[in-house]
């Protein structure tokens, strides 16, 4: 067995008296898809923040990569350039082309020449599919593009986990299916992936495996076909029974 490539060991977080994650533990494979389930509020956002230290935890060990993040004299900054992030919102800079939202941050922080970051951004464009965006403005693209913009700019950074964070949630019904089938394609290429999704045809599609959290805790893993399923757990099927009629009412 190789070293995982996250590893999470007993993580609490809590906001004032609000405990969110309660002794979370969780490892994760080099290559694998971890799509993470649950209501709103049961701390998946939380734990994915976690991760990369966008919420720093209460207590517990986050390694990520080889670099443990939760050590108090870690190199943050250097510690994340091993994770990419896409959040539900795309936060592209608004008054940039395309091109120069994902060569701003190879340059400034990666310290790439701008030919060698205009390279690669341009070979991700064409990876997510819209390499004829690449001298447009964000406002001249639909939610959609955005979000596959936001994809190719994490992945310029060369991280060696992508973080999903509802990455859908915000979009028009008829543009989440480009998206999906970019994440279809990083997963099929090999790029180990964290995402928290409530797509759960995704879930059950490209996961190797599906984690659900309800009350910050982990209720029930496994493969997709046995928690999505077949699940265990009366809260894992009363979940699934809310959102599977939620997006296929009667």
């Amino acid at each position: 067995m190789t070293e995982p490539i996250v590893r999470i060991i007993d993580l609490h977080k809590s906001f004032g008296a609000n405990e969110v994650l309660r002794g979370i533990d969780l490892e994760v494979a080099r290559g694998e898809v971890l799509c993470i389930i649950g209501p709103s509020g049961s701390g998946k956002s939380t734990l994915l923040r976690c991760v990369n230290l966008l919420e720093v935890p209460t207590s517990g060990t986050v390694v990520v990569d080889g670099h443990e993040m939760t050590d108090p004299d870690v190199d943050i900054d250097a510690a994340r350039r091993s994770t990419g992030m896409v959040f539900q919102q795309f936060n592209l800079f608004s008054h940039l082309s395309v091109l120069d939202n994902l060569t701003i941050a190879q340059r400034r922080v990666l310290g790439r020449s701008r030919a060698e970051a205009e390279e690669t951004a341009r070979a991700n464009l064409a990876r997510v599919g819209i390499s004829e965006k690449v001298n447009a403005q964000p406002g001249q693209l639909s939610g959609g593009q955005q979000q596959r913009v936001a994809i190719a700019r994490a992945l310029s950074m060369d991280p060696a986990v992508m973080l999903f964070d509802e990455p859908t949630s915000a979009l028009d019904p008829e543009l989440v299916g480009d998206v999906l089938d970019v994440m279809r394609k990083l997963a099929d290429e090999g790029m180990t992936m964290l995402v928290v999704t409530h797509e759960i045809g995704f879930a059950r599609e490209v996961a190797d495996r599906v984690l659900f959290i309800d009350g910050g805790v982990v209720v029930e893993q496994g493969p997709p076909a046995e928690v999505v399923g077949n699940p265990q757990h009366e809260r894992t099927r009363t979940f699934l029974a809310r959102v599977l009629h939620d997006r296929h009412p009667a």
